[in-house]
């Protein structure tokens, strides 16, 4: 039982590694759709790519999107619509015409003439609401026939015979042209105006209904295909008929597909693809970043990822298919990026699109748009911190998709016809919601302890109260430390790498020396070091622990691993030369472990250039009379000693890389000494 134990405290990471690798596998099959995918890809407006197609089984010609829309058009127009009437409005007119009628004519009460003027506009008034009057606004999208309801009783006539608000000035016109009243036009159109209201109310709970009813009865289907029948030809175009046909057979064939004996070998196809997908993974970040691979937190984090963009898109697909671009894949790149590096975004990405092909409708089309999105998120996004490079990069991220849809439709269509705005508006949405990577970048700090470059660039402020105290107690170690971070940033950047992350870890590489700040010759004043009254060996473990002592001092203010990295490494395996020729002279030997740091070794671009960096500067401190030919020997001298000793063996940096920074270093330093070359008289 010991030895159980003991076996599983010596392999928990790797089992933590199996362990997140088949959970993950899992938890994306649990949410695949259970259901066979159709072995064939087609597009209208392509040729067909395959041997020719036979109908494996009898199956009908469903009818298109198009022809369903066209035929409950159709289906609605030959329904009549249905008002409810309401016949409290009609008397309601009456007594307020009764009631206003002698405002507009001015005529004695019982005269002759008042009575004959006020019958004439009643008559009008019960016309009227012998049909009805619409509400106000109303869009009739109905056929010609209307139905008008009151006490349980129908009424059906034609929607002409009913009158329209808009439209009272043109029925009076009509009533008063051919007779005598013509004259009091004004003053009717007045008064009617003001008490005529809509007596009609439409209906939608019954029309709906009845709509309901009449389209459940449709057809969805236009005619049979006999087994055995070719669908389509080897290189024949793709056109509306047969695209309609292969989408029917595609339908049909996974609802054939879908039956509880074979849903199991369904499940085992989409894990051996699923785990192959995340093995890739696996692979691709154990060979080319061990750092990550080694680190559970790390390689928890980009599964998780993995796992919330790919049940984002399936939750949106199951909701409703035509909204599958407003999710905003890219933000995955954004992340990874933003926390690695960008080749670790791409791969992430490319392999996240591709396990999302295996269920999206239209997936070549879908798989194209996002990795040429991903591309660009990747290769325009730099500085992520600058709030300008983010909307610059939306921006970029929604012309690709409008381009590569504008493509797809035009092959697809063969012109710009019927082009849908709304797809046009679900990419604009989705560069908005990529926006919220900033705040995702910050929650995602806080669960997972990462570092971005947004929090890299509040640690690099150098007027906060740490860097106060660092200046105060070793301003010679803080110089340092400056000098440092401006080589080592330069340097960075000039061959490609986290110019930001190599600053910082620079700025922190040596808080250890803030222990015993006079024990380092930066901070000595005056010819007297406290190294004169004990050994070389004591004086070289006082140097040595300045690591140990930092990487506690990062621990207390909270410094995130990444520049924990940094104090770490910046000195490797070497050795305190000074003081071990020290112990040679004095004693005539020295064992080489004592005065030699514990390590690790550089293990990244970043921290081999701070390696260098902190070599370099502290060095020609002892050139006296510097020129331009005595540096670059300098420089080549030490960091050559550097790769002879193997400092850089665990770091992912080229030899021509190392060449680029010792050419920086060079023109940084004769810069600093103000050096100019010497023309020959």
């Amino acid at each position: 039982m010991k030895k159980l134990l003991q076996s599983f405290f010596n392999y928990q990471s790797m089992i933590y590694k199996a362990f997140l690798f088949v959970f993950t596998c899992l938890f994306i099959v649990y949410f695949f759709p259970t259901k066979g995918q159709f072995k064939y890809e087609f597009s209208k407006g392509q040729a067909w790519e395959y041997e020719n197609l036979y109908a494996p089984f009898d199956f009908a010609i469903l009818k298109s999107e198009k022809e369903l829309l066209l035929e409950r058009v159709q289906l609605k127009k030959e329904i009549p619509t249905y008002f409810n009437q309401n016949t409290a409005v009609e008397e309601q007119a009456k007594v307020q015409y009764a009631q206003k009628f002698s405002s507009y004519f001015t005529y004695p009460v019982n005269s002759t003439r008042y009575k004959r003027y006020f019958e004439f506009g009643l008559n009008i008034i019960q016309e009227i609401y012998s049909t009805g009057v619409l509400p106000l606004n109303y869009n009739h999208e109905g056929g010609d026939r209307v139905g008008l309801i009151q006490d349980h009783a129908e009424t059906e006539l034609n929607f002409d015979q009913l009158l329209k608000p808009a439209e009272l000035s043109r029925f009076l016109d009509q009533k008063l042209s051919s007779t005598s009243y013509v004259r009091f036009k004004n003053e009717y159109y007045k008064l009617l105006f003001e008490v005529i209201e809509p007596n009609l109310v439409y209906d939608e709970r019954f029309n709906e209904q009845l709509l309901e009813s009449a389209y459940s009865k449709l057809a969805i289907s236009r005619d049979l295909i006999v087994m055995g029948s070719i669908l389509i030809s080897k290189g024949e175009l793709v056109d509306e008929t047969n695209f309609q046909e292969l989408e029917s057979l595609k339908l049909q064939y996974d609802t054939r597909l879908y039956t509880d004996a074979n849903i199991y070998w369904i499940l085992v196809g989409y894990i051996i693809l699923v785990g192959l997908t995340l093995l890739m993974l696996f692979l691709f970040i154990y060979k080319y970043r061990p750092i990550i691979f080694n680190n559970n937190t790390k390689l928890t984090f980009i599964f998780f990822n993995v796992m919330l963009v790919v049940v984002s898109t399936i939750t949106v697909l199951n909701f409703d298919s035509s909204f599958l671009y407003i999710v905003p894949i890219c933000i995955l790149p954004l992340i990874l990026k933003a926390f690695f590096d960008a080749r670790v975004g791409l791969f992430v990405h490319v392999l996240t699109v591709l396990l999302l092909g295996f269920i999206v409708p239209n997936s070549f089309e879908y798989i194209f748009l996002q990795i040429m999105a991903g591309i660009v998120t990747v290769l325009s996004v730099s500085e992520l911190y600058k709030r300008a490079n983010l909307f610059i990069s939306v921006g970029q991220i929604i012309c690709i998709y409008l381009i590569g849809y504008f493509a797809f439709f035009v092959i697809h269509e063969g012109g710009i016809d019927g082009i849908s705005f709304t797809i046009i508006g679900l990419f604009v949405l989705n560069g908005v919601f990529t926006l919220f990577v900033q705040p995702l970048i910050y929650l995602f700090e806080k669960l997972f302890n990462l570092v971005s470059d947004v929090s890299l660039l509040e640690l690099s402020d150098t007027n906060s109260d740490f860097f106060k105290e660092f200046s105060d107690k070793a301003p010679g170690t803080f110089h340092h430390s400056l000098q440092v971070s401006n080589l080592a940033e330069s340097a960075a950047s000039a061959i490609g790498a986290n110019a930001l992350l190599t600053r910082v870890g620079a700025l922190y590489h040596d808080i250890g020396k803030i222990s015993n700040p006079v024990f380092f010759s930066e901070n000595q004043r005056g010819s007297i070091s406290p190294h004169n009254d004990i050994s070389p060996k004591e004086s070289a473990q006082i140097i040595i622990d300045h690591v140990i002592k930092g990487v506690e001092a990062a621990k207390k203010i909270k410094l995130p691993d990444r520049v924990v990295d940094f104090i770490r490494t910046h000195h490797g395996t070497s050795r305190v030369y000074f003081f071990y020729k020290k112990q040679e002279e004095l004693f005539g030997e020295a064992n080489s472990e004592d005065f030699s740091y514990l390590g690790p070794k550089p293990f990244s671009k970043e921290t081999a250039i701070l390696m260098m960096a902190d070599s370099v500067e502290a060095a020609s401190k002892s050139l006296k009379e510097p020129t331009i030919e005595l540096l670059k020997n300098f420089v080549n001298k030490i960091v050559n000693q550097q790769l002879e000793e193997k400092q850089f063996m665990n770091s992912n940096i080229t030899l021509a890389e190392i060449e680029t920074v010792k050419k920086v270093f060079i023109d940084k330093l004769i810069n600093i000494y103000h050096l100019r070359i010497e023309y020959p008289e």
